[in-house]
């Protein structure tokens, strides 16, 4: 039985679909990035040489329709905002959320949403939150209509959570994934301290 779930989506041009480590992806949407090779789905990420990678890395990036999101620390903070207002008003239950300048992590406990809805939910109270206080940092390309990109990429990972010992694993990987990048641990008030999986029957947390 499913009790959680692992998320993890990147800002628009962190992850890109034929990247050679592999992606989430199925098709390259965008005409731009079609030059630099198919779709590399996979589950398992892939070796690459590192100097090779970067080179493809920075000549896809600057391929982009719009510069790569990388957010500041006021900037996450505030999607932070808006993560906690859609939990508390979804009664989603986060047992551990990491937000990176390039990508989120989010521990999630099974809910009456399914996943995917959940995180189009999250993304977009973030992205609202960052509109209202003025830092949405794809602000300089509204269109005509007064439209923004997203600043999210469209797809995320999502890793299937069915025991205690896989959800531990998961809270742990997130809360030390910031100090991965040379960043201090993070600690957010919509968080619940994962306190095991109640015995017997569906369950559905809130």
């Amino acid at each position: 039985m499913i009790h959680g779930y692992h998320i993890i989506w990147g800002t628009y041009g962190f992850w890109l679909p034929n990247d050679p480590r592999g992606s989430w992806s199925d098709f390259v949407y965008a005409w731009e990035l079609v030059r630099f090779g198919p779709a590399t789905k996979s589950i398992e990420r892939r070796d690459v040489d590192p100097d090779k990678y970067q080179a493809w890395r920075e000549a896809a990036r600057k391929a982009l329709k719009y510069p790569a999101v990388t957010l500041s620390g006021k900037q996450a903070l505030e999607a932070a905002n808006g993560f906690s207002r859609l939990i508390a008003k979804s009664r989603l239950c986060a047992w551990a959320c990491s937000i990176l300048p390039e990508h989120v992590h989010l521990v999630l406990a099974r809910h009456r949403y399914k996943i995917e809805f959940a995180v189009n939910l999250l993304k977009g109270e973030a992205t609202r939150r960052l509109v209202e206080v003025g830092l949405h940092p794809m602000e300089s390309y509204r269109n005509d209509k007064g439209k923004l990109p997203s600043m999210w990429n469209e797809n995320q990972w999502i890793v299937y959570l069915d025991t205690e010992e896989a959800i531990e694993n998961a809270v742990r990987y997130v809360e030390e994934n910031p100090e991965r990048e040379g960043l201090k641990r993070q600690r957010w008030t919509f968080v619940t301290p994962f306190a095991g999986i109640p015995q017997g029957g569906w369950t559905t947390y809130h």
